[in-house]
């Protein structure tokens, strides 16, 4: 006699209470982050109407974020991972506190808008350091809190959660912005942080699977590292990620395009901001109540040829609403190849080692991202705005074909 078919629950994870203190917290610190970026983006664009600026903040938290990501998961693996992430939480809300001091009359009137520009890419340089080990503690948190049954569901939450509040960020902030200034916005930053910290807190704690001296630092990374490089479907997901965000990163100079293309202002900036997150919500919703159970390796790779594909419309329009639903489907599509990675990486990582693989993962969605901005803003310099976003919107592309035909083992994954 065939066994039932067990009926798919897509609030699985979120009715295990520990899960929801976790995701509670994650949204709140979230969305209080992505308005600080969003907010520092249009800041620095002000204070030196210059795109390569733009870029120096992706390299000022790229650089200690990816040194220090390697170093990160080998504590993260001998570390009581819950008092970890309240530090870093903590420490984020310091630097919050520092652009606070900043943004404020006194301090423009004591400092020049270079100093006042230099200052805040000391600050986020920081903000580098401590992302390099909370940004793998919450991934490990996750696998350690719901059963190896509920992961998915689990990991699918986790990325709505993320999305969520990343587009509640970037959208609220652009408002804010338009309101009541950058000052008043990074107090309500602020006050987001602490919320977040304070839904951590209840956490339980989440003792280290391996004990500190029983490897030294450099074996316990050479071990992470090899994990990753052989484990191929892994390895490649990893690097598709990686450089189609580096060459597709028009997120970078919607600032430029909202003010001198567009001219829509703080408000359209915060729309454009908020578009592909939106677009990734909508798609983390509809798989959370349909998961992919088939093709995932082709579907990963059709999802970021796609992306691709937006980034260059969206170089080329002149239309605000064009732009907003092309960057609307790139955050779909975004969206589809993120759950697919974020599945793959769960479920292939032992638990004694979901620190280091966690950071190895860290360390390219960094690399992507933040080096992704720099790349965009030294090409808009190099190239122009418009030519640049083409130019990687291309690139993107003409990655996933190489990956399609010199990948067959990504392309043909299934998990």
């Amino acid at each position: 006699m065939p066994k039932p078919v067990k009926k798919h629950d897509p609030f699985a994870a979120i009715r295990i209470p520990e899960y929801r203190n976790l995701m509670l917290g994650r949204f709140l610190f979230i969305m209080g982050l992505r308005m600080m970026g969003t907010l520092v983006g249009w800041w620095v664009y002000e204070l030196t109407n210059d795109p390569f600026a733009i870029g120096l903040i992706g390299l000022s938290e790229v650089i200690p974020a990816v040194s220090l990501s390697l170093y990160a998961g080998h504590v993260i693996d001998i570390s009581e991972k819950r008092k970890l992430l309240l530090r870093g939480v903590a420490l984020y809300f310091s630097c919050a506190l520092v652009l606070l001091g900043l943004s404020t009359h006194y301090t423009s009137t004591q400092l020049s808008n270079h100093w006042i520009a230099f200052s805040i890419y000391v600050v986020i340089f920081f903000t580098g350091i401590f992302r390099a080990f909370t940004g793998p503690a919450f991934g490990t948190m996750v696998a350690s809190i719901v059963p190896k049954e509920t992961l998915q569901n689990a990991i699918t939450w986790n990325q709505g959660t993320w999305l969520t509040a990343s587009v509640t960020g970037h959208a609220s902030v652009g408002f804010l912005i338009a309101g009541i200034g950058n000052t008043v916005s990074l107090a309500i930053i602020c006050l987001l942080v602490l919320l977040g910290f304070s839904f951590m807190y209840q956490l339980k704690p989440k003792p280290a699977l391996n004990e500190p001296g029983e490897k030294n630092t450099i074996d316990s990374v050479k071990e992470g590292l090899n994990f990753v490089f052989k484990t191929k479907e892994l390895l490649g997901a990893l690097t598709l990620d990686l450089f189609a965000v580096l060459f597709g990163g028009a997120v970078a100079m919607i600032p430029v395009f909202a003010k001198d293309i567009l001219k829509v202002g703080p408000i359209g900036f915060g729309w454009l901001n908020a578009a592909a997150d939106i677009g990734s919500i909508i798609i983390i919703i509809i798989l959370t109540l349909s998961p992919i159970h088939t093709k995932h390796g082709k579907k990963l790779l059709l999802a970021v040829g796609g992306f691709g594909v937006c980034i260059i419309i969206f170089a080329l329009s002149k239309f605000f609403w064009l732009s907003f639903a092309v960057l609307l489907l790139s955050g779909i599509l975004d969206g589809i190849s993120m759950v697919i990675r974020g599945t793959i990486l769960q479920l292939k990582t032992p638990a004694h080692m979901r620190g280091r693989v966690m950071s190895v993962n860290s360390m390219f969605i960094n690399s992507s991202n933040e080096l992704g901005q720099f790349e965009s803003g030294v090409a808009a310099k190099l190239m122009g705005v418009i030519p640049s976003v083409v130019f990687g919107g291309c690139m993107t592309v003409f990655v996933v074909v190489s990956t399609w035909i010199k990948a067959p083992n990504l392309r043909k994954m299934e998990y």
